[in-house]
């Protein structure tokens, strides 16, 4: 006659017993049926430049670590706890190992935050954002974004040997022409010369390369003369020419 089953018990009874007891088994089980919570973590930083498996292997250990650490007197949901844990060992994960160059730790959490800035907000402008919209919309200032952006050179991406979502690697496609890639650091280099110009310059750049008005027609809108808008436009030019040699 074979023995009768036990009754299924709740989450929290189990983190009872393993409090109690720290059984290995127990502790086993409690990792395993919870890996799919790790996973699922792990898939919100796959754009970040890390490979999937290591971010599965770093969220699988915090998940070890919440078992261990999970008291179910506190009258907190395991998945609530497990998630806070899990999710600043991601974040630390990206901080203290994904950086070539040691940056202050509020440029790195900075950085990793402009990337899905940039994405919302080209969606919403329909084109790329500006440093300054950049800057309002995660509530800093232009300094920090371009420090940040500057700081970003030094971060490092995943393996070359890393397999992408095309099951390709990298290694595979080097010799590929990216039509962005040769003006990437052009870009860069003319946000960074644009912060330094004055506001009334920025401006009357927009209104001319931009907007398309002519001298004429910037002097009425800003409310100075031709020919004053001629010598800002030659002087802004100069130094954005200045910074590119």
């Amino acid at each position: 006659m074979n023995p009768p089953e036990r009754p299924a018990r709740s989450t929290r009874e189990e983190f009872v017993e393993f409090a109690h007891t720290r059984d290995e088994r127990l502790r086993n089980e409690l990792v395993e049926s919870h890996l799919g919570l790790a996973h699922q973590l792990a898939r919100r930083f796959v754009s970040r430049g890390e490979t999937y498996d290591d971010l599965v292997q770093v969220a699988s250990l915090a998940l070890v670590k919440s078992v261990d650490r999970f008291d179910p007197d506190r009258g907190v949901e395991f998945s609530s706890f497990a998630t806070r844990t899990v999710v600043g060992e991601l974040k630390r994960h990206f901080r203290d190992r994904g950086w070539a160059i040691r940056a202050p730790r509020r440029i790195q959490e900075l950085y990793l935050e402009i990337g899905p800035a940039i994405e919302s907000l080209s969606h919403a402008l329909g084109r790329p954002p500006t440093i300054t919209e950049m800057a309002e919309s995660i509530g800093v200032t232009e300094e920090a974004i371009l420090e940040a952006l500057e700081a970003g050179k030094s971060y490092h991406l995943s393996s070359i040997d890393a397999q992408d979502r095309k099951e390709g690697t990298i290694l595979d496609r080097l010799g590929d022409i990216d039509a962005g890639f040769d003006g990437a650091e052009d870009r860069l280099a003319l946000a960074i010369s644009l912060a330094d110009l004055t506001e009334r310059q920025r401006a009357i750049l927009k209104l001319r390369f931009v907007d398309g008005l002519t001298q004429s027609e910037i002097a009425d809108r800003v409310g100075v003369s031709q020919m004053h808008v001629s010598r800002l436009l030659a002087d802004s030019l100069t130094a954005l020419r200045r910074a590119f040699e």
